[in-house]
């Protein structure tokens, strides 16, 4: 029993026209039955965000790995053994998280003399074990969980500030304090966590709940592929389909996750 599991971000066509990069990235790491993983959505108006959503996801995918991968080994585990996290735990590791990511970004901004909010970028994390799901969120976005026998759901509703657009980003001043952090026991199959360029296709707005037809795909695709980072065909041509760009022409991220039973 393992997870699979797959990371895509693709450029927007309204980017993409422009001539800019894309500024979403999204990145996962296993350790034996334990899963991590982060996507970022770099904010428009900040210059280098698309650096400041690769440095983020990939400083906190590595943190959150040597948690789990030193938990293991020292067989003294809250992440990998049946007890479920509590939320203070859970609390205090992606604080630790987020603090870390921060100083990385700080470190940047030193080394290139510009301002930390020129790498401004949104930020959804989890770790996933089993037996629970811990996660976290800072800004729009979303992330979709789905346990054995049961429905799509939707751990955090999106985040929307007071104005169109506005949204709260990894280097705010109060992103700690907006920092949502969610424990989730169970036996969780599906994971799926995205950037908000997917949002109004998967998450109702009316009542912000998953819309399953979104979901049931992906999840099939994974069930039915022995290696999604090898064949990534169906996840590409639906990411960069005509119809999907019809509604929506930001960029895109998903990281998709099944626990693998066989």
């Amino acid at each position: 029993m393992t997870w699979k599991a797959i990371a895509r971000p693709v450029i927007g066509v309204s980017h993409e026209k422009q001539g800019m990069p894309c500024q979403d990235y999204g990145k996962y790491e296993i350790s034996h039955d334990v899963i991590v993983g982060a996507v970022a959505d770099g904010a428009g108006s900040a210059k280098y965000s698309d650096i400041g959503a690769k440095l983020v996801v990939n400083s906190v995918v590595d943190h959150l790995l040597q948690i789990a991968e030193r938990i293991q080994k020292r067989k003294r585990c809250t992440l990998c053994s049946s007890q479920v996290l509590s939320e203070k735990t859970a609390e205090k590791l992606f604080t630790e998280t987020l603090s870390k990511a921060r100083v990385i970004l700080q470190e940047q901004a030193n080394s290139k003399d510009y301002s930390i909010d020129e790498l401004a970028c949104t930020l959804l994390a989890f770790v996933a074990t089993p037996e629970w799901v811990a996660a976290m969120q800072i800004g729009d976005g979303f992330i979709v969980t789905r346990a054995t026998d049961s429905e799509y759901k939707l751990i955090f509703p999106p985040d929307k500030g007071e104005f169109a657009n506005e949204t709260t980003f990894v280097t705010s001043s109060n992103a700690k304090d907006e920092m949502r952090v969610k424990v989730l026991p169970g036996k969780s199959e599906f994971i799926c966590a995205s950037t908000d360029g997917l949002e109004k296709l998967a998450i109702r707005i009316s009542d912000w709940a998953p819309f399953p037809p979104f979901f049931q795909p992906l999840e099939e695709y994974l069930r039915e592929t022995s290696n999604p980072e090898n064949e990534d065909e169906y996840l590409m041509n639906f990411l960069n389909s005509e119809r999907l760009n019809a509604r929506t022409d930001d960029d895109k991220t998903l990281l998709l996750c099944l626990f693998d039973k066989m």
